[in-house]
C-alpha cells in the first residue's frame, strides 16, 4: 500500500495490542502447519501478473515502517482457480480490513496480463485502487509493467525479479506517484512452505527516505495435484501485497 492510503487511515484511534503475541502465534501457526508446496512470491510493493497455484492458501505476518503503512498485519491470499485469487489483510495499527484480488487474463508464460484491484478498505471508506498489469516471464528473468489508479490519477507500475534458483529470488520495483517508492530486496523460500521477503522502501517524495519492510509466509496445500503445485513453486506465485 502506498502512503497514499495511509494518510487516509491516519488520525483513526485503536486500542493498544500486544504484537509479541501476535508474532508468536503465528510461528506458532507456521511451526505446527501440514506439509505443503510453497509459491516464490510476488515483489516487495507491486501487485504481480502471476497468480496464487489453485487451491494453495498463503498466511502472511508483515511488519514495515509505519511511513510505509500500516505497520503489523496479517494477510491471507488464496488461490480459487488458474485464472483468480483473492487477498485479505488485517490491519492493526490502525484496526483495520483491506481487500484484494487478481483476474488472470493471460496466464501462460511467458506472456502474462492480469486485471483486479487493491487497497479496498470499506472500513476506512477507501474505494478499491483498480490497475491492469502486464509480464514477461522466463525461468530466471521476471519482467512486469502496468498502471493503477489511486484517488484521481494514474500511476505507472514496474518490476523485475531474477530468480536464481527454487530457493532465492532478487527483486526491485517502482511505483510512481507521491507517497510510494523504489524497493530492493530478496525472497528466501526456508523450505518448500516457509519464505521470507526482506526489502528496503526508498521514497519518491523530497527529501527521499529508506525504509523498512517484512514479510513472512507460510502457503498450505488445500487441494489440486501435486505437479501443479510444484509447477506453482518452480515459476513463482503472487502476493496482491497493493495494501502495505
Amino acid at each position: 500500500m502506498s502512503k497514499d492510503f495511509q494518510k487516509q487511515i491516519d488520525g483513526t484511534r485503536d486500542k493498544p495490542i500486544n504484537f509479541g503475541t501476535i508474532a508468536l502465534m503465528m510461528f506458532a501457526i507456521l511451526s505446527s502447519a501440514s506439509s505443503s508446496f510453497a509459491t516464490t512470491k510476488g515483489l516487495s510493493q507491486i501487485v504481480t501478473p502471476d497468480l496464487q497455484g489453485p487451491g494453495d492458501l498463503s498466511l502472511s505476518f508483515q511488519v514495515e515502517d509505519q511511513k510505509i503503512g500500516n505497520p503489523y498485519q496479517l494477510q491471507a491470499e488464496m488461490g480459487l482457480t488458474k485464472w483468480a485469487e483473492f487477498a485479505v489483510f488485517r490491519g492493526f495499527k490502525p484496526d483495520d480490513w483491506i481487500f484484494g484480488t487478481e483476474f488472470g487474463l493471460l496466464t501462460k508464460e511467458p506472456y502474462l496480463l492480469s486485471i483486479g484491484f487493491v487497497n479496498w478498505s470499506p472500513h476506512m471508506n477507501v474505494d478499491p485502487q483498480p490497475y491492469i498489469e502486464a509480464g514477461y516471464y522466463t525461468e530466471h528473468h521476471k519482467f512486469i509493467a502496468g498502471v493503477t489508479h489511486v484517488d484521481f490519477r494514474n500511476e505507472a507500475i514496474l518490476g523485475y525479479a531474477y530468480d536464481f534458483n527454487e530457493t532465492w529470488r532478487v527483486q526491485v520495483d517502482f511505483q510512481s506517484g507521491s507517497g510510494n517508492s523504489s524497493t530492493i530486496g530478496f525472497t528466501w523460500n526456508i523450505t518448500r512452505d516457509f519464505q521470507v521477503n526482506p526489502a528496503i522502501y526508498v521514497t519518491n517524495d523530497s527529501p527521499h527516505e529508506v525504509l523498512g519492510y517484512v514479510v513472512f509466509t507460510y502457503t498450505f496445500h488445500l487441494w489440486g495435484g501435486e505437479k501443479e503445485n510444484h509447477a506453482a513453486f518452480k515459476n513463482g506465485g503472487e502476493r496482491v501485497n497493493g495494501a502495505k
